[in-house]
């Protein structure tokens, strides 16, 4: 299909304009809401009826490609690409990222009553989170259209893809951050990558405020997630969950909530798949905030998600610190479409749930940890069936914030009034999670009386 057939439609009025006709900002000048981008096959097209792609022979197409030796097949999007024709082959830029694993997390599914429990981490792409997945596919369309500059705003994650994307396809970059607010691993990502990297005296939407005039004022492509191509992207994980289930639709797919865009992505992956004749039903997407950062959780409690108040941000999971959500009207529409909620975890949660995900063998950054922590309430409150299927999606690597892991078992991660609020059994569970470095001399006595020591704690524990 040729690139030049797909429109950007607006989300809120419905208005179409050419992919190349978006202004800098990406919000529509009729209603100020977020484009999506549509095909001739999408469901919301306009116009005769077109041919659509084939599942059967598609299906077979993508598998294919994982034995290719070229580039634009090994990427885990571009795979795809028959169902997101916005480059030409030959214009994508990839650093071979998706074809990311899913995981069992039995210990998890066992505590929960569960029969099964995955976890899609997307923390294994090149750069160490999801963001990957969608900077490939906007990146590319900078590209494409000449722009030799590229931006974000960023709490860290998307300036570290979007810094390593754009010097793989030589353009110059720049990401604003908040100073004092970044997990040091990714800004170091950032600084590696060779992009210029801006801290601001604010917050993440600070940032974005002054970005949005900046894009307006220069010859400056955008890179955050108001990026319709962005979403494109993004999409992908949800055909990869389906291949990996040997395309057997999970019950529950439960996502992190910061500035809101991968529920929508995936939403609308799972969405065209369903159009398309791929599957027979989409699973109830929900979206997991952390109680200092619940602008999405509030506005759903509050008023059925019909408006939005934005919150002064507050959280450790610095990934999700997002007090004004930009996509959260495309999300309140899936959660609607698909019968998904949104819920809210506190600090203390989410360092237990991370630490659960590490006792699998499995790392990832405090943001990813939402889920478990959510899915927790979602089981309890009866939304989730223990003989049904959940996805959890992992965000990053745990090695985007290995500082927040070292305080959390060092026991230096809780105030006095986090640990005051906390009962004797959840400080339990904590201590059981944590494991501390033990200082010894270099003496064999000595390390073995520690084994023994560690054994017999374990033996009671157990």
């Amino acid at each position: 299909m040729s690139t030049q057939t797909h429109m950007l439609r607006c989300t809120g009025c419905g208005q179409r304009i050419a992919g190349q006709e978006a202004r800098s900002d990406f919000r529509c000048p009729s209603c100020g809401d977020l484009y999506e981008v549509e095909y001739p096959w999408s469901e919301s097209a306009s116009g005769a009826p077109v041919n659509r792609p084939n599942p059967f022979a598609l299906k077979h197409l993508w598998q294919e490609r994982r034995t290719s030796t070229l580039a634009v097949d090994q990427s885990g999007v571009w795979r795809f690409r028959d169902l997101l024709p916005i480059v030409a082959d030959d214009q994508a830029i990839t650093l071979r990222e998706g074809n990311t694993p899913l995981y069992e997390l039995p210990k998890s599914a066992a505590a929960l009553g569960m029969n099964w429990l995955l976890a899609k981490h997307q923390g294994m792409n090149p750069t160490g989170s999801f963001k990957d997945t969608g900077m490939t596919a906007a990146l590319s369309v900078a590209v494409s259209r000449g722009f030799e500059w590229v931006a974000c705003a960023s709490t860290g994650n998307t300036s570290a893809a979007m810094a390593a994307y754009a010097a793989r396809a030589g353009l110059r970059s720049m990401v604003l951050i908040p100073e004092g607010k970044i997990a040091w691993g990714k800004l170091s990502q950032s600084m590696d990558y060779g992009s210029m990297t801006v801290q601001l005296r604010t917050d993440f939407d600070g940032c974005v405020r002054v970005l949005t005039e900046l894009v307006k004022r220069a010859p400056i492509y955008l890179l955050n997630s108001v990026n319709p191509y962005r979403l494109e992207g993004q999409k992908t994980p949800a055909f990869e969950m389906l291949e990996q289930t040997d395309w057997q639709v999970p019950h529950h797919v439960i996502v992190p909530g910061g500035n809101l865009a991968n529920c929508a992505a995936l939403g609308k992956g799972f969405a065209e798949l369903k159009h398309l004749g791929f599957i027979s039903r989409v699973p109830k997407i929900s979206v997991i905030q952390a109680e200092g950062a619940n602008p999405l959780y509030r506005a759903m409690q509050e008023n059925g998600g019909r408006s939005l108040e934005p919150v002064k941000a507050e959280t450790r999971a610095s990934a999700i610190r997002i007090g004004n959500p930009a996509s959260w009207k495309k999300t309140v529409r899936i959660l609607e479409a698909t019968g998904g909620w949104c819920e809210q975890v506190n600090e203390r949660e989410i360092a237990l749930a991370k630490a659960q995900i590490g006792a699998e063998g499995i790392g990832c950054e405090p943001a990813s940890a939402v889920t478990l922590a959510g899915l927790k309430k979602l089981v309890a409150a009866g939304r989730v069936g223990t003989e049904e299927t959940a996805i959890l999606l992992l965000t990053g690597h745990t090695l985007k914030d290995s500082e927040y892991t070292i305080q959390y078992h060092r026991g230096q991660l809780f105030n006095e009034a986090e640990l005051a609020e906390a009962g004797r059994g959840e400080l339990d569970q904590h201590a059981a999670l944590q494991h501390a470095p033990i200082v010894l001399d270099a003496n064999v006595d000595d390390v073995l009386r520690a084994l023994d020591s560690v054994a017999a704690t374990a033996g009671q524990i157990a």
